[in-house]
């Protein structure tokens, strides 16, 4: 059984079909998305048609409840951040955004003889809550204890990692949209130009995990922003300069 796995695409329509192009490529069984899809990049309606189109079950992720309800939750939101939310909504169609409602908190795939993958956005009850390869073993596995999963699937945190869980194994297949480096410099940050993935397969009892980094031009992430009619255009560009 092979699951692909992706997150966190925040309306990058550039990334995500540099992504949808190389999983062509790839053979899979079972396919879902880890949430925070449409919100923060040029391109919203065009990503949920895509998603739409590839038919792959979606999470809702912070980011695509903020799009819905302009309710930040707890994250700290700037004026800024609010009206690009407003100029994604009105990208919209009804049966688009009837499409993005239909997120839930969390997605199960089967992975044969009993055994499942849990996908969720942040953890399996908060599409907020970060896990991160920094935790302490107690604190890393609070928030699936009492779950009964093979694989948890999370986002969130746009950073790729895998790590065992007892007899069980968390993934975190990065970022398609947005990939980062988090030990650079808060004064000039930019974003990786390579799409994140992973494909996980699961054999009788053998777990792999597939990280993959997908090139593409920022230069047309840029072009995409600058013609969009997006509010804040030079501070959404800035990521990709």
């Amino acid at each position: 059984m092979r699951v692909a796995l992706f997150s966190d695409v925040h309306g990058n329509g550039v990334a995500f079909r540099a992504m949808l192009d190389d999983l062509a490529g790839q053979d899979y069984d079972a396919i879902a998305c880890l949430g925070d899809h449409a919100q923060g990049g040029p391109e919203p309606a065009q990503c949920l048609e895509l998603l739409r189109e590839l038919g792959a079950p979606a999470v809702m992720g912070n980011s695509d409840d903020f799009l819905l309800t302009l309710d930040p939750g707890e994250e700290a939101v700037t004026e800024a951040q609010i009206e690009t939310a407003k100029w994604s909504q009105s990208q919209l169609s009804d049966d688009l955004r009837a499409f993005h409602e239909t997120f839930s908190r969390t997605v199960e795939i089967e992975l044969g003889k009993g055994r499942t993958l849990l996908a969720f956005h942040g953890t399996p009850s908060s599409e907020d809550e970060i896990v991160g390869p920094w935790m302490e073993e107690a604190e890393f596995r609070a928030p699936f204890e009492g779950l009964d999963a093979a694989v948890f699937a999370g986002g969130h945190t746009h950073q790729q990692w895998a790590r065992r869980l007892g007899e069980r194994y968390y993934v975190n297949p990065g970022s398609v949209g947005l990939p980062v480096d988090h030990h650079q410099s808060d004064e000039n940050p930019r974003a990786d130009v390579k799409a994140e993935y992973a494909l996980v397969t699961v054999d009788n009892s053998a777990v792999g995990v597939e990280f993959r980094r997908v090139p593409f031009d920022p230069a047309a992430v840029i072009e995409t922003i600058e013609s969009s009619g997006m509010p804040h255009p030079q501070s959404a560009a800035r990521f990709w300069r």
